[in-house]
């Protein structure tokens, strides 16, 4: 079984940055496709940012695009997501999550491991 640990989330101002980190224990993910998701109350998961398993090929949505970026450290069993440029509509919660293969898909239903998640809040 794999537990995902989120941390790094926060209060920032506008313009701010924060760095994700999402740690696993159990398992290692560097054979795992990694994802990054919000969720705001009353809106459905989305996906952020994604990454294959060593690294190669990325993903960032397009409401993100040119300020976050995704990376991971397999020899430490982590994946991090840098956040630069906050708004105020970057504002949720954030989830980290593991596929079982390497290489990474958009939908929530995809993924098989989830962290308890972490707040971002960006105040204007």
């Amino acid at each position: 079984q794999v537990q995902l640990v989120e941390s790094g989330g926060g209060l920032v101002q506008a313009g701010g940055s924060l760095r994700l980190s999402c740690t696993a224990s159990g398992r290692t993910l560097s054979n795992c496709a990694m994802g990054w998701f919000r969720q705001t109350p009353g809106k459905e998961r989305e996906i952020v940012a994604a990454i294959n398993s060593n690294g190669a090929s990325t993903y960032s949505a397009d409401s993100v695009k040119g300020r976050f970026t995704i990376s991971r450290d397999n020899a430490k069993n982590t994946v991090y997501l840098q956040m630069n440029s906050l708004k105020p509509e970057d504002t949720a919660v954030y989830y980290c999550s593991a596929r079982s293969v390497g290489f990474y898909r958009f939908r929530e239903s995809e993924y098989n491991y989830w962290g308890q998640g972490t707040q971002v809040t960006v105040s204007s």
